[in-house]
C-alpha cells in the first residue's frame, strides 16, 4: 500500500472515504492521542463535531506492545481470553498493569476535557477514528463506550490495520456497525508502517486541535451542505 504522509494526510484521505456519513448527524471520537489529528480532518471535512474517547490499551507485561485488553472511561474493561491464555497473563497481571494505565487515563481524561463534558452521543452517528489498528483492543472498548453513552450507530475507522484485526472488528455484532480500514498490508508489523512520519503526537497537540475544532462551533463551521 502507498504510505501516508504523516497523520494530516490520512486524515484527509480517510474523510473523502467517510463522506457517505456527512449527513447523518456525525459525532467524530478521536482516539488520543495519535488519533485526534486523524479525527480532526474528519471533522473538518464533514463539517462535525470533534471529541476524544480516552481508552487505555493493557499490555502484556513482558511484551507491553501486545495488548491483552484494555480500559476506557467509566470504568470499562475488555480482556482478550485468547492473548491472556497464550501469553499466561494472570489476575495479578491485570490487577498491576490497570493499576498502572487507569491513572494515565484519568489523567488524560481532566486534562482534554478541562473541565467540559463529553459530547451528548444520545441518537447521534458516534465516528470513531484513529490512526491505524494493531490489535483492536483499544478500538472495542471506545465503541462500547460509545455504545454506552447512547450513540445508535458506531462507525470505527482508521487509515491501516491487520486484516485479521479488521475482519474481528467488524465481527462485533450489535456494537459496531461498519469498520473503515484504507490499507491492511498483507505483511502488517506495526501501525508505523503506514506512515512516512509517525512522530508521536503530544498532549499539547491534542488540546490545540480540541480547542480548534470548539472554536469552529457545533457543526465544524460549515453550513449544510457546504464542502
Amino acid at each position: 500500500m502507498e504510505r501516508f504522509a504523516d497523520r494530516i494526510d490520512a486524515g484527509r484521505r480517510l474523510a473523502r472515504r467517510l463522506e457517505v456519513y456527512r449527513d447523518m448527524n456525525p459525532v467524530v471520537l478521536g482516539l488520543p492521542r495519535g488519533g485526534v489529528p486523524v479525527g480532526y480532518q474528519v471533522a473538518q471535512a464533514l463539517g462535525a463535531p470533534l471529541d476524544v474517547l480516552i481508552v487505555r490499551k493493557l499490555g502484556v507485561p513482558r511484551q507491553p506492545e501486545l495488548a491483552f485488553g484494555a480500559i476506557g472511561e467509566g470504568g470499562v474493561r475488555l480482556l482478550n481470553d485468547l492473548v491472556m491464555r497464550y501469553e499466561q497473563v494472570g489476575d495479578d497481571d491485570v490487577v498491576a498493569v490497570e493499576a498502572v494505565e487507569r491513572p494515565e487515563l484519568e489523567r488524560r481524561a481532566a486534562l482534554y476535557r478541562d473541565g467540559r463534558p463529553a459530547l451528548d452521543l444520545s441518537g447521534r452517528l458516534a465516528l470513531i477514528v484513529d490512526d491505524g489498528f494493531a490489535t483492536g483492543a483499544t478500538a472495542r472498548v471506545a465503541c462500547v463506550i460509545a455504545r454506552a453513552q447512547g450513540a445508535e450507530q458506531v462507525i470505527l475507522a482508521a487509515p491501516i490495520g491487520p486484516h485479521n484485526a479488521v475482519a474481528e472488528l467488524a465481527g462485533f455484532d450489535g456494537v459496531i456497525d461498519e469498520v473503515v480500514c484504507l490499507g491492511t498490508p498483507a505483511q502488517f508489523t506495526a501501525v508505523g508502517q503506514g506512515y512516512v512520519d509517525f512522530s508521536q503526537t503530544s498532549d499539547d497537540e491534542v488540546c490545540e486541535l480540541l480547542a480548534r475544532a470548539r472554536a469552529a462551533g457545533p457543526d465544524g463551521g460549515r453550513q449544510p451542505g457546504e464542502q
